[in-house]
This record gives structure tokens, C-alpha cells and sequence, in this order.
């Protein structure tokens, strides 16, 4: 199965950019929060995961589509 691509340039660039300020944050809070540490992880690998792979689940759920590919 073949995941059609869902997310746009603009779209990864964003994802990417958060993904690095959770993961900053996550080592910031480290000391006094480890639990909410691990959860911005974890978002942070999703986020840089849908990023890396242009699609995102809740984009086809929706049927969202911020990439600009031409329709086949």
C-alpha cells in the first residue's frame, strides 16, 4: 500500500520547526518534568516522522492536502 503524499513544503518546514523547539523544551524540563519531557518526544517524533514522509493520517482523515503535486 502506497501512502499518497499529503504534506506541502511549507507544511514540513513547520513541522520541522516545532519538532525542534519540542524537543528543546523537552530537554529543558527534563530535571523537574521527565513525563511531559518524554510527551514532547514523542510529539516531536511524529511530527518530524510525517514531516520526513509527507503524510499525515489526520490530513487523510479530514482530506486535508497542502502538497502540490499534480493529480494523477
Amino acid at each position: 500500500m502506497k501512502l499518497q503524499k499529503n504534506v506541502g513544503s511549507i507544511d514540513k518546514l513547520v513541522r520541522y520547526g516545532i519538532a525542534a523547539v519540542l524537543v528543546i523544551v523537552g530537554i529543558l524540563l527534563w530535571n523537574t518534568l521527565a513525563a511531559l519531557s518524554v510527551v514532547l518526544f514523542v510529539f516531536a517524533v511524529v511530527l518530524s516522522l510525517t514531516a520526513l514522509f509527507s503524510f499525515c493520517g489526520l490530513y487523510s482523515l479530514f482530506g486535508i492536502n497542502t502538497c502540490k503535486l499534480e493529480k494523477k
